[in-house]
């Protein structure tokens, strides 16, 4: 099912999207009316394990297409990710690769349209670059942070091990520790609403800092993310 489901998806209304649910789930179908009223609509990303990285590099890039205004900032932290990568011990050859492949796609955000953007994430090659090379991101963070991030590894791992398992490796799914490291790496501040069986109509969120003002807010459905938009 997932390689037929496009990879980023067009807009779609909640009508649409709550066709998925039977009439007889109370619960979630509360949750998306809830959501229904304070979103206009959704954006389905393909669930294979890095939905989270999707959702999040396409809707960050797609903000950059509509208004500049953190182009310089956000290309300067990108390019500089290269060196701080190989100073953590990353092969030079690999993260060259991947990082010139992420700066091309950066690059073209100054001149392209949010249907060239789509194009670029539609296409699984480019897709899944673009994906390898956040997920070198955040392992670069958990290991330069190692001190702060070891507190939050269940059993004996410690954090390169972790990076090895749990974040490098394509289709592995992000937890929290995954988002506080992106959007800290990126200085891009996320909202997550959750919509899952907990109890009342109404889905909680969390932003990513705390107290920040998201430019991104994604819906996490268990084990999934989509992109929310207002």
């Amino acid at each position: 099912i997932a390689s037929s489901q496009a990879i980023i998806g067009s807009r779609i209304g909640f009508d649409e999207f709550s066709a998925e649910y039977s009439e007889e789930d109370q619960i979630y179908l509360h949750k998306l009316q809830d959501l229904k009223n304070r979103f206009s609509c959704v954006r389905k990303v393909r669930g294979d394990g890095n939905c989270f990285y999707r959702a999040f590099g396409f809707r960050y890039f797609e903000t950059l297409v509509e208004d500049k205004t953190d182009f310089k900032r956000f290309k300067d932290i990108a390019q500089k990710t290269r060196d701080d990568l190989v100073k953590l011990g990353f092969p030079e050859f690999t993260i060259d690769d991947f990082h010139e492949n992420f700066m091309d796609v950066v690059n073209k955000l100054e001149s392209c349209t949010v249907d060239d953007l789509l194009q670029t994430f539609n296409d699984q090659g480019l897709s899944d670059y673009l994906v390898v090379f956040l997920r070198l991101v955040v392992s670069g963070h958990l290991q330069k942070e190692a001190d702060f991030f070891s507190n939050f590894i269940e059993g004996e791992r410690g954090i390169k091990e972790f990076c090895n398992q749990e974040v490098e490796p394509m289709g592995k799914e992000s937890d929290h520790i995954q988002i506080i490291a992106l959007t800290a790496a990126l200085g891009v501040p996320v909202r997550v609403e959750y919509m899952d069986r907990g109890e009342g109509d109404q889905c909680n969120h969390h932003h990513f800092p705390e107290d920040s003002n998201p430019v991104v807010t994604l819906l996490y459905r268990p084990g999934h993310y989509d992109i929310l938009y207002t």
